[in-house]
């Protein structure tokens, strides 16, 4: 049932359209992958907004303990916490009127998709921010992280 949450042409609206991005459970710690994408996305324009109850700073910005408390709009709501969160954090996404939910590989949640999409947010599962940034508006790095999705090996040649 995921798959209706990965459609190409809304990943590449939201990545085109989106100014604000908020990431629920950004580290402040730069070997994780939320630092990592959190960094990348602020290197490529985007405005970066921290949610952490745990950090007051990270990546030079304010970090909130939840979205209801970031004082300006978001468009994006970048979910790198555990699929159990997902429900509150729609509900938050929706009360902030986010324009979309993007939940990080992992991060499924039927409840949780459910609830954003029938408040009208668009909605990504299962898919990093950073690396369909990369493949669609950006460009491919080396200097990445091994997703395991993208592979130079042609299917039943390995």
């Amino acid at each position: 049932m995921i798959s209706q949450y990965q459609d190409v042409t809304d990943i590449q609206r939201v990545l085109h359209s989106a100014k604000t991005i908020a990431i629920v459970g950004l580290s402040n710690n730069p070997l994780r992958a939320s630092y990592f994408v959190g960094y990348y996305l602020q290197r490529h324009g985007y405005r970066v907004i921290p949610v952490n109850p745990r950090e007051s700073e990270i990546l030079g910005e304010t970090s909130y303990p939840s979205l209801r408390d970031v004082p300006s709009h978001v468009d994006v709501v970048n979910v790198f916490r555990a699929p159990s969160a997902l429900p509150a954090i729609a509900e938050d996404a929706v009360a902030v009127k986010a324009s979309t939910l993007w939940c990080q590989f992992g991060v499924i949640n039927e409840e949780g998709a459910r609830i954003a999409a029938d408040a009208g947010l668009t909605v990504i599962v299962d898919r990093c921010l950073k690396v369909e940034h990369a493949r669609y508006v950006g460009r491919m790095h080396w200097l990445g992280f091994n997703t395991q999705r993208i592979t130079s090996v042609r299917a039943g040649l390995q």
